[in-house]
């Protein structure tokens, strides 16, 4: 059943909500929609007393670090937590508090994708692929989704398709998808790429991108009869938005639960 799933995206150590599609190493075009004044600490202690388990705490780029290990250490063995994750660092994420680890860009050396880093990753968690989320984040080319790398700006070899969740489900329990021309630009979400999740994905499944408001949910959970979960960030209240209310996106789930 679609749920409303929290994040905490990291950037030089701080709490940040960014426009996808402007992160590269040039500072001078990133474009951010939101600093917090507070910690990541801070939001996974609130998502903990919200019961908001699953959510995804990204690093985007280095000195990031710090943050992420105060954010474990607030509600060990429930969020997630991704970039930079490689075969040497997955089991020392997981150790340090994370209830699963998130790998992207490891997995595609020079853009294509090496099925022998994927086995090198599982194998460093001991083979438990429960331990294990595969970030196929994406940029629309043409009719179709291309998987993108190094901070969404680098197009790979993987189309996202089914043959591609087809061929990764056996070594992972999650799939996490930012539609990276979306991402903070709060204009909607990408129905075909949702509907097409839904349809594709046996395990579950969490979409970002685009969500702006509280009907952002019913949409996913029609369109994805139900398969999809949604991460809203930019237009949510904690991270200065005007759209969403995290209130009111954690009554949505308790309704979930309760029907």
């Amino acid at each position: 059943m679609t749920r409303f799933r929290p994040c905490i995206d990291l950037h030089s150590g701080q709490v940040k909500q960014i426009v996808g599609g402007t992160l590269s190493s040039t500072s001078s075009d990133l474009k951010t929609n939101h600093v917090s004044k507070l910690s990541a600490s801070h939001f996974a202690n609130l998502y903990r007393e919200l019961d908001l388990a699953g959510a995804h705490v990204i690093m985007l780029g280095p000195s990031n670090e710090e943050a992420a290990e105060d954010a474990l250490a607030a509600w060990p063995g429930a969020l997630q937590l991704g970039g930079g994750i490689n075969d040497q660092n997955a089991k020392y994420w997981i150790d340090k508090g994370a209830d699963k680890v998130i790998v992207t860009s490891y997995l595609f050396p020079d853009a294509m994708f090496s099925i022998d880093r994927l086995k090198a990753v599982l194998q460093a968690l001991g083979g438990k692929r429960e331990k294990l989320v595969i970030d196929l984040s994406c940029r629309k080319q043409g009719g179709r989704w291309v998987v993108a790398m190094n901070k969404w700006q680098d197009l790979t070899d993987m189309e996202l398709n089914e043959n591609s969740i087809k061929l990764l489900e056996p070594f992972c329990s999650e799939f996490l998808i930012h539609a990276a021309d979306h991402e903070g630009l709060q204009r909607g979400i990408d129905e075909d790429l949702v509907r097409s999740l839904g349809q594709w994905c046996t395990l579950p499944v969490t979409y970002a991108g685009g969500g702006k408001h509280l009907n952002d949910l019913e949409s996913v959970k029609a369109i994805s009869l139900g398969r999809v979960d949604l991460t809203i960030g930019s237009a949510l209240d904690i991270f200065g938005g005007e759209g969403v209310k995290l209130e009111d996106c954690t009554s949505w789930n308790r309704k979930q639960d309760d029907s």
